[in-house]
């Protein structure tokens, strides 16, 4: 923390709220506090009613970002979401593709599912690897990822002398096979 921050101490009602669901009904919800950065940002929205992401929009143009992004082959891009957020202590954010970019285009997120930690403040970035041969265009407006809130849990790392025997043992990459 710099010395120009003011400690945040939050209120239950900052955690845990109950919300309405887009098609009906209640439920009790994480709070996700966003800052606007940019007037023209879509701050992050569930689509149905039993979405398990928030959908993510570009806000274009900004940084060296123009009014939209051709993503080549192969090539990875970051686009901005034209806000920050803080995500509540014991949660993250699991950013992940959307289905209908990456079967249609070929539209992924290269460190899939990407983390965002609950005490990272700076304005959002969604990284996008095109993964198909033909070019994409990314525009204003447009969903490119979904947010997914999940628990965190901690582990207390000791460490050991000697690690008990399991049938698997050190066997590795593949070597459960295939069916």
């Amino acid at each position: 923390m710099t010395s120009s921050s003011t400690p945040y101490n939050p209120l239950a009602s900052d955690l845990v709220s109950e919300i309405k669901l887009p098609g009906g009904g209640r439920v009790n919800a994480a709070v996700v506090r966003v800052k606007r950065l940019d007037e023209r940002a879509i701050l992050p929205q569930y689509k149905s009613s039993q979405a398990a992401g928030l959908d993510l929009a570009a806000c274009l143009p900004r940084h060296e970002c123009g009014e939209e992004v051709t993503i080549g082959s192969l090539e990875i891009v970051k686009i901005p979401l034209g806000y920050a957020c803080a995500i509540p202590v014991g949660y993250e954010g699991q950013v992940r593709p959307r289905s209908g970019l990456s079967t249609k285009h070929g539209i992924s997120i290269p460190n899939a599912p990407g983390t965002i930690d609950s005490d990272y403040r700076g304005e959002m970035f969604i990284a996008l690897i095109n993964l198909s041969r033909e070019p994409y265009t990314v525009r204003h407006g447009d969903r490119i990822a979904q947010l997914v809130i999940a628990p965190v849990a901690h582990a207390a790392v000791r460490e050991v002398e000697h690690l008990e025997d399991t049938e698997r043992g050190s066997n590795g990459f593949g070597s459960t096979g295939l069916r």
